[in-house]
């Protein structure tokens, strides 16, 4: 394992970026706030990404006590990584960020690659500032996740269909998508789109 770089400041923002700094460290993250993930998908959705260096940030959020390792039991056999409960408390972070820079999204380029569940913490955002909570199912043409709004621990989303019956289900395109993201649109005009 390669030793951490460090910006040696005595500044707590220093030191997180120390940790979360790096490229793609964030967005693998965002990934994993879905549970665990096998290295193969996260590669599939993180478009740009080497193999080489997800490997590389995946033993440093291990290192860091970000992520953990583990293997599925049979018949699933597989290894998969997730987040510890200090890799779970970037969801602030990560919300903070979205929110940020949404509104220099501006419009989708011919070459910019999308996955429905990306669009998962801008809108769980807006549905929990909105007061909803429970399990939300969102169909998007890109695909479909779900949504555990209010949720404290676990997952705050998930791939697919809920495991469970959903409190709300959502059939959105990706412009309403966008327009919460980017504040134009008040979370309570989702009711007329259930």
């Amino acid at each position: 394992m390669s030793p951490r770089r460090s910006y040696d400041q005595y500044c707590s923002a220093a030191r997180a970026l120390d940790l979360v700094g790096d490229r793609w460290t964030l967005l693998i993250v965002r990934e994993l706030l879905a549970g665990p993930r096998r290295y193969t998908d996260l590669h599939a959705d993180l478009p740009g990404v080497s193999t080489d260096m997800l490997a590389t940030r995946l033993r440093d959020m291990e290192r860091d006590g970000l992520a953990t390792r583990r293997r599925l039991a049979p018949p699933g056999n597989a290894n998969v990584y997730e987040l510890t409960s200090r890799g779970r408390a970037l969801t602030g972070v990560l919300h903070a960020l979205g929110e940020w820079g949404a509104g220099g999204l501006g419009d989708r380029g011919p070459t910019d690659a999308v996955r429905a569940h990306w669009f998962a913490l801008p809108l769980l955002r807006a549905l929990e500032d909105a007061g909803v909570r429970g399990v939300v199912q969102v169909s998007l043409e890109e695909g479909e996740f779900h949504l555990h709004a209010g949720a404290t621990e676990g997952p705050a989303y998930g791939l697919g269909a809920a495991p469970v019956e959903p409190d709300l289900r959502l059939t959105l395109d990706t412009e309403t998508c966008l327009a919460l993201a980017r504040g134009e649109l008040d979370p309570e005009a989702l009711s007329a789109r259930v």
